[in-house]
């Protein structure tokens, strides 16, 4: 990072920190609420119209030519021929080669892109009319979840992680249904599940043994099918319920 980089995060943090007055405050704070209810009620209705799918995460750095991006290119497409929608975040990345292979595959490609400084923008593979734009995370998180059949979880970076934890925690806590969490990539996610086996549950005993029931490691786009099916299967359910 160059000096000019430094003197402008300092200029923006000490914008941050004046003090606003109780009006101002009040005044950004219920313009924010409409700004936050009109991307609620957007995306409520766009995602209805378009019903339930599987939602593909991953680093929005990976490039091209790199394994995940590769392979999770071929999950798409494969989880697209087999009946299922696929959601991403509509960025570059892991989440460019979702949509890649869901439009290949001819499924459903949806993107929903967030206002962000750096990284994102929306990549050209999402359908038309299914690409949505947030400027609020959470919002954007709950149509993720709202809309998902299932998360197929690639390499990534804190956003992968966050998605992944919340959906764990809110399926561990009952606020949502069981859905099937799929970490691709046993080399890149062995050693964060070690850690949590001996750490958090042999050790520290903040998580239950039975919660890493929650998820399932694979390693190819046939598994990842295989994975969904079988779970959907002991429902009697079907792709796009």
């Amino acid at each position: 990072m160059m000096k000019d980089d430094f003197q402008n995060e300092d200029d923006k943090i000490q914008e941050k920190l004046k003090q606003k007055t109780w009006n101002e405050i009040r005044t950004n704070d219920s313009w924010a609420i409409f700004k936050i209810m009109s991307e609620f009620v957007n995306g409520y209705e766009s995602m209805a119209r378009i019903g339930p799918c599987v939602s593909i995460f991953g680093s929005a750095r990976t490039k091209p030519d790199d394994k995940y991006y590769l392979l999770a290119e071929k999950i798409a497409y494969k989880i697209s021929k087999a009946g299922y929608g696929v959601i991403t975040g509509g960025g570059p990345g892991i989440m460019e080669a979702g949509n890649k292979g869901a439009h290949n595959g001819g499924g459903t490609s949806v993107g929903l892109n967030i206002e962000l400084p750096f990284e994102q923008h929306f990549n050209p593979f999402i359908d038309k009319d299914k690409n949505l734009n947030f400027d609020y995370f959470f919002v954007r998180k709950v149509m993720f979840v709202k809309y998902s059949q299932g998360f197929i979880v690639m390499p990534g970076g804190f956003g992968t992680l966050d998605e992944l934890f919340e959906a764990m925690t809110l399926i561990q806590t009952k606020k949502i249904g069981k859905f099937p969490i799929i970490l691709v990539g046993s080399e890149f996610w062995s050693g964060l599940l070690d850690w949590v086996k001996t750490v958090m549950i042999e050790r520290e005993k903040t998580v239950s043994a039975e919660d890493m029931n929650l998820i399932k490691v694979v390693d190819t786009e046939d598994e990842v099918v295989e994975a969904l099916d079988n779970f959907y299967k002991k429902y009697n359910l079907s792709p796009n319920f």
